[in-house]
């Protein structure tokens, strides 16, 4: 078994040699195990992802820190966490977050602009460089090299200010984040725009982006890693209720045909 030290090191090394990579995001260590069965070099939470199988519309700090540790103990792959906003607004607060992902397992992880205050959903920009630098912070205290993402969040929330979004990125890299990330972008000509303002590593998120892009058109554009957030979670509970809605409108069970073999599934699981 690979070390934390080891698992950072991979992470980092990941983020600076040529072109993309994706980074699936498993909600919990069935679909860890599987996506490393499959060869991925590293993996990332969804707090969305996880929301949905607890059934909720949001989840607490407690929580997802808790998918982090399932997560990163179900396999030998480095694990990044999305920590939303780190369950707090004053910085210090937050930037401790980062201190209970590492604990959990993680070599990385994310805080955001976004206050999950719907009245007013991204932090003011002082405030929200503020809590960048206190995360920088964190992450050099510890033991090994964690690798901070600072996203801005403008476009998740009908905030299509393209300025103010590179605006932040820039300041969040001023302060030392190691990876920068902007979810809601769609096209390639803003995805190029904004990675080309830049000279920290991009995440792209492509439950946002437009499905037809490729690996290879986003690493010519200069993205480096590629993240589906909760995509793959939401795919998979489309197929169930496409399932359940065969039984209870049709009285049919057509779907088992499509089921995951088990013979590949014990495979990862052993």
């Amino acid at each position: 078994m690979r070390t934390q030290a080891d698992k950072a090191a991979r992470f980092r090394e990941l983020h600076r040699r040529s072109g993309a990579f994706i980074i699936p995001n498993p909600w919990d260590a069935g679909t860890a195990k599987l996506l490393a069965a499959m060869g991925y070099e590293a993996l990332a939470t969804t707090s969305l992802g996880l929301a949905n199988t607890l059934g909720r519309a949001t989840v607490s700090l407690d929580a997802i820190i808790e998918n982090c540790r399932v997560i990163a103990d179900a396999t030998d792959l480095p694990v990044n966490a999305d920590l939303e906003n780190c369950g707090a607004d004053d910085p210090k607060t937050a930037a401790k977050a980062i201190a209970r992902a590492a604990e959990a397992g993680a070599v990385g992880g994310s805080i955001e602009d976004s206050t999950g205050n719907p009245q007013h959903p991204i932090y003011d920009f002082s405030l929200a460089v503020e809590r960048v630098q206190a995360a920088v912070e964190a992450t050099r205290a510890l033991p090994f090299p964690f690798m901070l993402t600072a996203r801005a969040e403008n476009f998740l929330w009908g905030r299509k200010d393209l300025d103010d979004t590179i605006k932040r990125l820039q300041a969040f890299e001023a302060a030392g984040a190691d990876v920068l990330y902007s979810p809601g972008l769609y096209d390639i000509d803003t995805i190029r725009t904004v990675v080309s303002s830049i000279d920290k590593p991009f995440n792209l998120v492509m439950g946002f982006a437009d499905p037809t892009l490729t690996v290879d058109q986003l690493s010519a554009a200069g993205v480096k890693r590629i993240s589906v957030g909760g995509a793959m979670e939401r795919h998979a509970l489309a197929a169930f209720l496409r399932s359940a809605r065969e039984m209870k409108d049709r009285g049919a069970f057509t779907f088992v045909r499509d089921m995951a073999p088990v013979k590949e599934v014990r495979e990862a699981f052993r």
